[in-house]
């Protein structure tokens, strides 16, 4: 017993590990950490060689843009609009959606409109394209593109290409008698009313929202009849 009542402290507790053992034990630490050092790293996987890469598959595409032959050796997987845009530098049709929803990239393909985004280029062989700058230059403009200058219908601009290309179509298919989903009379010739200007171009879309000044363009050179 301590002079304060406290309990007597305890030796403090001893070890069996010796100078000598310790010595030794610290001896091979370091041996073994020398021994992983000088053993040669692991090599990483080669990366991959860029010749072993398969190369894209390519195929000659021709067919006739605005008029003129054109020959071009294109990856398959490109679109007729990438084609008319990135190799042939026609970048009147513009990529909008690139999925076929919008109309911005529309172009007259043997005398009807496709959404050139959804078609591969190889897929044309031996067709006749027109694009925006085949319908009329700016010295020499196609009706349409005038009306759409007269009745304010481009707006920003960026649909009026595909606007005016689907229009020259649809007023096309109008006089060949080809009707729509609002057609009401399939014996009869379709007519261009409202509502049937409206259904036919429901397929080309405005972010200005210049419908109406679209809907008059159209119908200006339509002689008024819707």
């Amino acid at each position: 017993m301590s002079l304060n009542g406290a309990p007597p402290m305890q030796p403090p507790e001893t070890h069996d590990l010796s100078r000598r053992d310790f010595l030794v034990l610290g001896t091979s630490t370091v041996a073994s950490a020398a021994v992983t050092s000088d053993m040669p790293a692991q090599e990483a996987p080669a990366a991959a060689s860029t010749q072993d890469a398969a190369a894209p598959a390519t195929a000659k595409a021709s067919f006739q843009v605005n008029g003129m032959p054109c020959d071009l050796e294109l990856d398959t997987r490109t679109t007729l609009l990438d084609a008319l845009r990135e190799h042939l530098h026609l970048t009147g049709s513009k990529k909008g959606c690139d999925q076929g929803q919008c109309g911005a990239c529309t172009v007259i393909v043997n005398g009807r409109r496709i959404n050139s985004c959804l078609t591969l280029a190889v897929m044309q062989q031996g067709s006749e394209v027109t694009t925006i700058e085949g319908l009329g230059t700016p010295e020499d403009m196609h009706p349409l593109q005038s009306a759409f200058v007269k009745c304010d219908g481009y707006q920003c601009g960026y649909c009026t290409a595909g606007q005016i290309c689907s229009a020259v179509a649809m007023l096309d298919e109008i006089k060949a008698g080809i009707p729509s989903h609002v057609t009401e009379d399939l014996t009869q010739a379709p007519q261009l009313t409202p509502p049937e200007l409206r259904e036919r171009m429901s397929g080309n879309l405005c972010r200005c929202g210049a419908y109406s000044n679209i809907f008059d363009a159209i119908n200006e050179v339509a002689g008024g009849q819707a």
